[in-house]
């Protein structure tokens, strides 16, 4: 399968070393409450609608084929059983209110897009990463973009959850140069609550990728009353110490809200629950427990 693009972010500086170009798929296993890109979730097309942004122009009526818009006083409403996603709506709106996620690419043109990036990724020994969503929900069209990047003499890094068949995840190491792994939680009740699924695969999956003698950076969404415990991080550096082979980096991702006006462009709620910030103080003992077991630790990244 081939999966729809939802963005592609050209100077890149989170996602691997250097300057990079990361190609973000649309579909992913989990879904986790904490989600920053939710129109990452459904592996299909998806209309996002910015009422803030609408000045009620109704181009985007005039032109649907399907009569699926109507203006109300609360703005554009779409009727989910007459559009097609068609995409003319958007093309249509003057100040993109509305848009549409997720784009075909074959590799021929992604490697197009790729290589006008080349000067910026060699220059900062950078390369290209693939995120998500997850990019192991498709390992054709995955394996494909990894070697023709490893043709081209670009550094690869594959931004995963780790929930994938061993033997994708072990197939993808073949030609992968990094790995940013996220580790959320240890206890997998607790795992499931927060992310839809029990993690037992995830930790398996990260067990035998460190087998392969793999660079991996564990990066940790570091979410207060979800993962920040004394106890949960200290399973956590546990785990990790005693990966075989070299100890992985690992990156707390400090939690924060900002990307919650997403999910209203989708036409849902975000439900913050529990989640905030961590404290500094809660950061700092994280740190402390996880240099205890001789694991370096960065912030951010």
């Amino acid at each position: 399968m081939i999966p729809l693009i939802f963005d592609i972010k050209r100077y890149a500086i989170n996602d691997g070393p250097g300057i990079r170009i990361a190609l973000y798929v649309k579909g992913c296993p989990l879904r986790c409450k904490w989600c920053h890109n939710p129109e990452s979730q459904l592996p299909k097309m998806q209309k996002l609608y910015t009422a803030s942004k609408c000045i009620g122009a109704q181009d985007c009526i005039e032109i649907c084929p399907e009569d699926a818009l109507t203006l109300t006083p609360d703005g554009i409403v779409t009727d989910a059983e007459k559009c097609t996603l068609c995409g003319l709506c958007a093309d249509a709106c003057p100040t993109k209110a509305i848009e549409m996620s997720g784009k075909l690419y074959n590799a021929v043109e992604l490697m197009q897009i790729i290589e006008r990036e080349r000067v910026h990724i060699e220059h900062s020994k950078g390369g290209v990463t693939f995120s998500g969503g997850e990019p192991l929900m498709f390992p054709g069209f995955l394996l494909e973009m990894l070697q023709e990047c490893g043709k081209a003499g670009l550094h690869r890094a594959v931004d995963t959850c780790g929930f994938a068949p061993a033997e994708t995840l072990l197939e993808v190491a073949k030609h992968t140069d990094l790995f940013l792994y996220d580790l959320k939680l240890m206890d997998p009740v607790q795992h499931k609550k927060w992310t839809g699924k029990d993690n037992q695969l995830i930790l398996e999956n990260l067990v035998k990728l460190a087998e392969t003698a793999a660079a991996i950076n564990i990066r940790v969404p570091f979410i207060q009353n979800v993962n920040t415990s004394e106890y949960e991080v200290s399973k956590m550096a546990e785990f990790i110490d005693a990966l075989p082979g070299e100890t992985p980096l690992v990156s707390l991702l400090p939690y924060h809200n900002m990307a919650a006006h997403k999910y209203n462009k989708l036409g849902s709620n975000y439900e913050e629950l529990d989640m905030a910030e961590p404290s500094e103080k809660e950061i700092e003992k994280a740190i402390e427990i996880f240099n205890s077991y001789g694991v370096e630790v960065e912030v951010g990244g």
